[in-house]
């Protein structure tokens, strides 16, 4: 096997999916302990569900890059959650929850009325749980993931304390002169673009698993808010990285291997948990 495992990393494109797969699971991680604790668990689940239904449309116009329909559609349903979300007398919860299902079926349905594909359920099952398109990265798609993953562990680092005063208490943060609208835009914009990214990994349906699962792992394991982000951070990297290896080397999908490894890794910590005393 480790032959095996050394002839496979000697080939591009299987570094090119380890680098582009860890770089996404840090930044998923780093943004999920945020999206976690402010009750946004499923916004992945929701804009992964927008961003379906952009590419179903980009798909029926034709266009060769679908980014550019799908990224700015996914950004500004990310700042209408985040930023009006609350303000509005429907809540987050149930505008993700309306947005994702409305989202998913337009896409299907447009696929399917406006067809350009002599398979259909293939596409659009390799949509939702993932393709083999973190396999045929180039070079331009590694090098922009690595330019966003540095952006978002900048944001991260540089403005540690804010995102804790509004994870926790936003009247608190606006008490002590934090922009917590303007927060909340660049955390839209920066969530949105990780998604879409993110769906070449694990497709639109297991999104929401990069999100959450290396969050509620780390916190069965830590109390403070710096240790919980570290140690989800660690955990999604290692989940990624042995998820991508195990697919290459089992032959298995890529993303439902991924997510397999990260609950796997959430049972070990719920058990960690329990023995130290915890719920």
């Amino acid at each position: 096997m480790m032959e095996k495992l050394a002839f496979y990393l000697q080939h591009p494109f299987v570094q090119y999916a380890l680098i582009v797969g860890v770089l996404i699971a840090l930044c998923s991680s780093l943004l999920g302990v945020t999206l976690v604790l402010k009750r946004f668990s499923f916004i992945g689940d929701g804009l992964s569900h927008v961003a379906f239904g952009a590419m179903s449309v980009a798909a029926v116009l034709g266009l060769t890059d679908n980014t550019v329909l799908v990224l700015p559609v996914t950004i500004i349903c990310a700042i209408l959650l985040l930023c009006r979300g609350q303000n509005t007398q429907m809540k987050g919860d149930a505008a993700i929850a309306m947005l994702s299902v409305t989202a998913l079926a337009f896409g299907y349905l447009c696929s399917n009325i406006f067809s350009t594909s002599a398979n259909l359920s293939g596409d659009v099952c390799t949509t939702l749980f993932g393709s083999i398109s973190i396999l045929t990265l180039r070079k331009e798609e590694v090098w922009m993931c690595m330019v966003l993953s540095v952006v978002v562990v900048l944001f991260f680092i540089l403005f540690y304390h804010k995102i804790f005063d509004v994870t926790f208490d936003e009247n608190f943060a606006r008490a002590v002169g934090t922009k917590v609208d303007a927060f909340h835009f660049v955390l839209s914009i920066i969530i949105a673009v990780i998604i879409v990214l993110a769906m070449k990994l694990v497709g639109s349906l297991l999104v929401s698993a990069l999100i959450i699962f290396p969050a509620l792992s780390s916190m069965r394991l830590f109390q403070s808010f710096k240790g919980v982000t570290i140690c989800s951070a660690v955990i999604s990297v290692i989940c990624a990285f042995s998820g991508i290896l195990i697919s290459i080397l089992a032959g298995t999908p890529v993303g439902a291997t991924v997510v397999g490894v990260d609950v796997l890794v959430f049972g070990v910590c719920w058990c960690l948990g329990r023995l130290h005393g915890g719920e």
